[in-house]
């Protein structure tokens, strides 16, 4: 320990832990003798080696504790001063000044800290700022006028310095500010002006001011507004909108229909024109050119602080229009000021721009009044006015008169329709109203407005869905159930009787029997009088017709007396064969053939055998035969008829025979 501590008499304690190793070795010795003999290190030791139980007064402890601690003389020199005592050379002292370090290092940085800020104007001003917000929010939500009295000859003294040095500045911040401001006060004088003129206007009685005011009262517009409307006519027909210092064009609108010019071109002539006004005449800084006038075109120009809005008019304008474009310029400046200043030659940033360049593109029709009004009433215009309104009632009462015959004859002629039953019409809203009751077999309603002359969009028709058992009406439904062959009738009575007459198939009739069942209005069916035909019996209606022969004169196309029994025959067998063959989807093809024996010449003879077939042709359509499919052919002596007996051959081959054949209707060419 002695060693120790000599040691460390010569070497003063480099780190903390070495501090408080020496500190520890100084005020708990190992052996007595090693102690250092210093007062303060005995009471030090004294204080900390007493039993708490067994102290009186804790607090003079404390007290001093404290006191050897915080020794004044005992500290080191903070500002370096060289005469300040030294304690290298005592480890006590060194050991003292270690443990205040420990003890109270933070709070000396902090108090030096405090002092540099107290010292520091740089330091006070950022505080200063930091606070400085707030407190002025402060004081506003609170309303104290001191603040403001405040601060009062602050801005006004900065407001006149900045004036002085550069005016745009100021203007160009109040510019959005006071358009809308002038724009106000000019709306407020053009509605004395307005409200002034109708006064003027309010005595005139030409035929045209009642027009006019019929026209305000209908729109609820003043008779002055309205006249101003209907005297002029104008169309803005191109909008620019220009760069302010490069002339370049930022955006370029036309309406259609209308040739539009180079949009570079046109601004060039603008900046040359207003830079030749400015150098030719004596014009204030700032003064820009607003208006220029070639025959019916108008150019007005509206300026901002960065960007010119160019339009051409056509006809005249009014002055509401001008107030329109110098909102949409303002409208430009407040949202595009950014890509204004920094504007580089790349129009795409202005893009958006167009929907407020759009507002500028207006019309007006109006019509022009040529004529002046005459100071002097004519006589006659009040008979003829009056005369001229009786007309017009009489027209409209008689276009009334028939639009009401005709309303009423469309309403009757729907009620006498089959199937269809009127339950309500009425004219509501300008239109005629219809409803009832309509069967899907019915006629159709628009036709009969067609027929009528009515403009169906005129009339709402409201017609609901039913089943009528009217005659005409029922027949039709039962015809389209079931699809009966052009060989079969159906009757119905007034007691719902169905009746079937004439022939069809077997598969016909059975399903029909099934079918008719389902009909409504229907009580009962008869089907005695409906013959069943098989395709057996067309086969042997087929074979009937194919077995006749009709016999001719020798050498000429008169037919053998005795005959025409056998002819009205003969008709009766191809009316059934022409009415059973669509029974089985069939169609009859009759061939009448004409022949002759071997007397004469061949070329005789095929003319002669044509001429007996159109001969049996033309007795069958006089017996009333109408199958369109027969076919008369002559073959002479071809296809001769053999008999055993050679007399008989010859009259048989003086003959006519038919051919008959049953064609698909699918195949059917």
């Amino acid at each position: 320990m002695t060693n120790d501590s000599s040691n460390g008499a010569n070497n003063s304690p480099t780190t903390e832990e070495e501090a408080i190793a020496l500190l520890r070795n100084l005020l708990l010795p190992e052996s007595p003798d090693a102690a250092p003999e210093d007062e303060e290190i005995n009471q030090l030791r004294s204080l900390l080696t007493t039993d708490p139980a067994s102290q009186d007064t804790p607090e003079n402890d404390i007290a001093q504790l404290r006191k050897l601690i915080l020794n004044t003389e005992a500290l080191p020199a903070s500002n370096g001063d060289s005469s300040a005592p030294s304690s290298k050379n005592d480890p006590a002292e060194a050991a003292l000044a270690q443990l205040r370090q420990l003890l109270f290092n933070e709070e000396q940085v902090q108090l030096s800290q405090l002092q540099e800020r107290l010292d520091n104007p740089q330091l006070h001003a950022e505080d200063l700022s930091n606070v400085l917000p707030e407190a002025i929010i402060l004081l506003s939500l609170q309303r104290q006028e001191k603040l403001t009295k405040a601060i009062t000859p602050t801005v006004e003294e900065a407001i006149q310095l900045s004036v002085k040095q550069d005016i745009n500045i100021i203007a160009n911040a109040i510019f959005p500010v006071i358009g809308p401001a002038i724009r106000k006060a000019i709306n407020v004088a053009i509605s004395t002006l307005v409200q002034s003129l109708n006064q003027t206007l309010e005595h005139s009685l030409s035929p045209q001011s009642f027009k006019w005011r019929l026209e305000a009262k209908q729109t609820g517009k003043t008779f002055a507004e309205v006249v101003l409307l209907r005297t002029l006519l104008y169309r803005v027909e191109q909008v620019f909108l220009i760069h302010k210092n490069t002339s370049l064009v930022l955006q370029h609108m036309v309406v259609e229909l209308v040739a539009a010019q180079d949009a570079d071109l046109v601004s060039a002539m603008l900046r040359a024109i207003q830079d030749f006004v400015q150098d030719s005449f004596n014009v204030q800084q700032g003064d820009g050119l607003e208006t220029l006038r070639f025959g019916e075109l108008t150019i007005w120009i509206e300026e901002g602080s960065e960007a010119i809005l160019a339009g051409v008019i056509r006809g005249n304008a009014p002055q509401e229009l001008r107030l329109v474009f110098q909102d949409v310029i303002e409208k430009i400046h407040n949202d595009f000021r950014p890509q204004l200043m920094a504007f580089d030659g790349d129009n795409a940033p202005f893009e958006a721009s167009r929907q407020y360049l759009e507002e500028c593109l207006q019309a007006q029709y109006g019509i022009k009044k040529e004529q002046k009004i005459k100071k002097q009433k004519s006589p006659l215009l009040l008979p003829i006015l009056g005369g001229s309104i009786v007309v017009a009632i009489a027209a409209w009462w008689f276009i009334s008169y028939q639009e009401n015959q005709r309303w009423t004859a469309y309403v009757e002629k729907l009620n006498q329709q089959p199937g269809m039953v009127v339950t309500g019409f009425e004219k509501r809203h300008g239109k005629y109203q219809i409803s009832g009751l309509r069967d899907p077999l019915a006629a159709d309603p628009f036709l009969i407005l067609q027929e009528e002359k009515i403009n169906p969009q005129a009339v709402v028709s409201h017609w609901e869905p039913y089943l009528s058992f009217e005659p005409s009406i029922f027949t039709l439904r039962i015809q389209q159930i079931l699809k009966p062959p052009q060989t079969v009738s159906l009757k119905i009575d007034g007691n719902g009787v169905l009746s079937a007459q004439g022939s069809a198939n077997q598969k016909w009739i059975v399903d029909t029997q099934k079918l008719v069942t389902a009909i409504p209005g229907i009580t009962r069916y008869n089907d005695r009088n409906l013959i069943e035909i098989d395709y057996e019996q067309l086969q042997i209606l087929k074979q009937n017709i194919e077995k006749q022969t009709l016999i001719f004169q020798e050498g000429n196309s008169k037919l053998k007396a005795g005959q025409e029994q056998q002819v009205k025959g003969l008709v009766k067998e191809i009316d059934k064969l022409s009415s059973a063959a669509p029974l089985h989807n069939k169609d009859a093809h009759i061939q009448i053939i004409g022949h002759t024996n071997f007397k004469g010449t061949e070329d005789q003879n095929l003319i002669l055998s044509q001429n007996r077939a159109y001969t049996v042709f033309s007795q069958l359509k006089s017996q009333g035969l109408t199958n369109p499919n027969i076919t008369a052919v002559g073959v002479g002596a071809k296809q001769p008829l053999l008999n055993q007996e050679k007399q008989v051959q010859e009259e048989i081959n003086r003959s006519v025979t038919f051919k008959v054949f049953l064609i698909d209707k699918f195949t059917k060419k």
